[in-house]
């Protein structure tokens, strides 16, 4: 029953805000029949504003813009008293990207990770980008973020047998002398040599529904598993493999 829409990034360079994915999220959730939106901002931290509040607020409107372009309403979950009984009551689900680790420790002290993933299992439609497509993972362990803040957990929502690497890159920035993103993952996969992980590229999505799974979007994707095993997988490719491991 579960309907998902990861995405890698958000935005590509010179596009608009959600330019990219924005007629995947419109068809997304159009076909699962809903309008209305709890969205999660925990990951949007911005320095330049007074409060954690005041940036979910900025975030809400940025996000609310283009899902009303799209025929869709955002309401936010810091708006809500009990954010368990926001998730209880939603259609729906979106959330954000950011910092990881900010994200993921609001959702353990909200209480609110064990009732988004018992609602998700049980068929409402979850979309995340980047930081929100993270957290659908069984651990957080293959973010690229800074850890600004200690959640109780790196355990997610455990909606995926594999984890994802968002904004996957194959090769360094021009003048960085640290590790590649693939020896990263490699270094993840030394200690976790059952999991997969999915270096899901900008403007790449996967698109999971019941027990099938698509790449969508304009780039291919790599999979790396245990030792030294790295496929590529076109867009379109069915994956429903990842599934089943």
């Amino acid at each position: 029953m579960k309907k998902l829409l990861l995405i890698s990034n958000s935005t590509n360079p010179g596009e608009a805000y959600l330019g990219w994915p924005r007629e995947f999220i419109k068809d997304f959730y159009n076909q699962a029949g809903v309008k209305n939106i709890l969205f999660i901002p925990y990951a949007g931290v911005n320095l330049s504003l007074e409060s954690l509040n005041a940036s979910f607020d900025v975030y809400e409107k940025k996000v609310s813009d283009v899902f009303s372009e799209l025929g869709l309403n955002i309401t936010s979950i810091h708006k809500h008293q009990d954010p368990i009984d926001a998730v209880k009551e939603a259609e729906a689900i979106a959330i954000g990207g950011g910092n990881t680790f900010h994200l993921v420790y609001m959702l353990h002290q909200t209480g609110i990770m064990p009732v988004i993933r018992e609602r998700v299992l049980n068929g409402m439609p979850y979309s995340g980008w980047s930081a929100g497509a993270n957290v659908a993972c069984p651990t957080m362990k293959t973010t690229n973020d800074m850890p600004i803040t200690e959640p109780a957990s790196f355990n997610c929502l455990n909606l995926i047998p594999f984890q994802i690497n968002p904004h996957y890159l194959d090769v360094n920035p021009a003048g960085h002398g640290g590790e590649t993103r693939q020896q990263r993952i490699e270094e993840f996969l030394a200690v976790n040599k059952t999991m997969k992980v999915v270096g899901l590229r900008e403007a790449s999505l996967l698109h999971i529904e019941n027990n099938t799974m698509l790449l969508k979007g304009h780039r291919p994707m790599v999979v790396f598993s245990y030792p030294n095993k790295l496929t590529e997988y076109d867009k379109n490719s069915d994956i429903q493999f990842l599934l089943n491991e």
